[in-house]
């Protein structure tokens, strides 16, 4: 079930939004050559926390296999959900981090791929597409469309600049849960409910330089592209709200 958030409600979220992406800004310059993932998660960890939120991530998941980081942060091929570690970031690496806080109940959520570097010319290109699909996707629909417009434009500016698209796992509602209804895919298949005042979702397009399929590594969490392509992640929190969709969180590390 769907949950239209208040103006209240709203308002939450929106504040959670803006310290995320103010955790970014500062974050990103901190990816470098050099530098293990897990000590980007612990300096987001006392970020959040000195900010007054909780990482939203941290802890999620089943009881068996609770996520173990307060940021996702995924590698060239690794497409998502990828586990800080002691792996130490490479000059010319892809590195997507995707992040959330929990605000005094309301969660925000935002992803990034930051190239540590210069990174290839394939790379880059790959990574600019990406954005432009997130641009595209929640600059194609207004309140009262339908939601698979969002998704059609994802799919259709990716393809045209021939990559793969990742279709197992999509975007979501959010901003009282960290996933909510309704699922918000890459590609236009599946329930199409009309984008209604209230809604707040993650639109997060996920692309390969490859075919888009992928494997999940033994970790449990570590999304993978199953040819070992290439892949970048960019992810917005919007809300519906006045005739447009208002994205919530912020531009921040773009690819120039």
């Amino acid at each position: 079930m769907i949950r239209l958030k208040n103006e209240k409600q709203i308002e939450g979220i929106r504040r959670s939004c803006k310290m995320l992406s103010a955790m970014y800004k500062e974050l990103i310059p901190l990816v470098k050559p050099g530098v293990a993932t897990i000590d980007l998660d612990q300096w987001a960890r006392r970020w959040i926390g000195q900010a007054g939120g909780r990482p939203a991530f941290l802890g999620y998941g089943p009881r068996s296999n609770p996520f173990p980081g307060a940021l996702c942060i995924s590698i060239n091929e690794e497409v998502i959900h990828g586990i800080p570690s002691k792996r130490k970031i490479l000059k010319g690496d892809l590195v997507s981090i995707d992040g959330g806080i929990d605000l005094g109940g309301f969660i925000s959520d935002q992803a990034v791929t930051v190239e540590a570097g210069p990174v290839s010319e394939e790379a880059h290109r790959l990574n600019v597409v990406t954005r432009e699909c997130l641009v595209c996707g929640i600059g194609a629909a207004k309140t009262g469309d339908r939601l698979l417009q969002i998704s059609r434009a994802v799919e259709t500016h990716a393809k045209g600049a021939g990559y793969g698209i990742v279709t197992r796992y999509c975007g979501h509602g959010v901003g009282l849960e960290v996933h909510e209804d309704p699922q918000v895919p890459n590609v236009p298949k599946g329930p199409n409910p009309r984008l209604s005042k209230g809604m707040v979702i993650a639109v997060e397009p996920m692309i390969t330089m490859g075919t888009g399929e992928v494997g999940l590594l033994d970790d449990g969490w570590t999304v993978v592209s199953a040819d070992g392509a290439l892949s970048a992640h960019w992810e917005h929190t919007v809300a519906v709200t006045g005739a447009a969709l208002e994205i919530l969180t912020e531009d921040c590390g773009n690819p120039a």
